[in-house]
């Protein structure tokens, strides 16, 4: 048995059927432009393989991801050529390193994908014939939240065409596959993306959650508090625990896009959050208190000093 997989890149453009209702001030709803993330097909990688050249060394992949843009292009979604963008972002020279797995990381993020949907194709030969299965798994790219998970199977035919095994296997649940996509994209756009935070404090601080600060007249664990239910999408958060050395929300809700119709990423948040602890705990003299931050994946780490 041999294993394929493939990675399918969506940044925000993708043609998603539903419009967006806002309210004016005069309280008469207004019909949005529809949200229409770019959906852009990435071959996956295994451990120790170049992204950059497993096309050439699988051809079975292209079938796969031919099969994938079409359909997609299908329910009008606007698709970017992976190829095409690799040849980009080498000649702008993006890529920081050459270590594998960074040069994926760093070709989605320069691609701005908003979800990656995992294909995974295994191709099964036997006396009753041969059957390939697809397994297609989709995932907010900001966070790594799970959107859709779907498996497709050929049947068994006595075919040594594995790229029309593989296309057939796509075609059983690529639709369903797409309608729960759709459905949790939809609830990201209307009530935001879900990410967690969690503030430390630095082994040689004196500072502490409990530490009043200067001008709130709050302990830092509430001034935290209070900027995330005023910066929180719809002040939805959720504290899950506070020590005198640490505050974790597990559930904070960010918007899709900023208040400009760019890509919101937690990156972003990150940084908001970033240059509020900056300009909270600055000291009497002006100084500022060491203030670092770290995002994995769907969680944010600050550590204040």
């Amino acid at each position: 048995m041999r294993k394929l997989l493939f990675l399918l890149i969506l940044p925000v453009a993708m043609s998603i059927p539903f419009c967006l209702l806002s309210q004016t001030t005069a309280g008469t709803p207004e019909t949005k432009s529809t949200v229409q993330p770019t959906i852009m097909v990435i071959p996956f990688a295994k451990e120790g393989q170049d992204i950059r050249k497993v096309l050439d060394a699988y051809p079975h992949q292209r079938v796969a991801i031919a099969k994938a843009k079409e359909a997609f292009d299908n329910r009008g979604f606007n698709t970017t050529d992976f190829v095409a963008k690799l040849k980009e972002t080498e000649m702008r020279q993006v890529f920081t390193s050459d270590n594998l797995t960074d040069v994926k990381t760093q070709l989605i993020e320069y691609s701005g994908a908003d979800i990656y949907v995992e294909v995974e194709a295994t191709m099964d030969r036997s006396n009753s014939g041969n059957s390939a299965q697809v397994i297609l798994s989709a995932y907010d790219a900001s966070t790594a939240a799970s959107l859709s998970n779907k498996v497709g199977f050929s049947g068994k035919f006595y075919t040594e065409d594995f790229g029309k095994l593989t296309a057939k296997a796509t075609e059983t649940v690529i639709e369903d596959f797409l309608n729960v996509m759709q459905s949790k994209f939809t609830d990201i756009v209307e009530n935001g993306r879900l990410v967690a935070l969690e503030f430390s404090i630095a082994p040689d601080s004196d500072l502490r959650m409990s530490t009043e600060i200067q001008g709130q007249d709050l302990p830092l664990s509430d001034a935290l508090e209070v900027w995330m239910g005023d910066n929180a999408l719809k002040g939805n958060y959720h504290t899950q625990g506070t020590s005198d050395l640490k505050i974790l929300f597990d559930v904070v809700r960010i918007p899709l896009k900023d208040s400009n119709g760019n890509a919101y990423s937690t990156n972003k948040f990150a940084l908001e959050v970033f240059k509020f602890c900056r300009t909270l705990l600055r000291k009497d003299n002006g100084a500022k208190v060491s203030v670092k931050k770290e995002t994995k994946g769907g969680t944010i780490f600050i550590t204040l000093g």
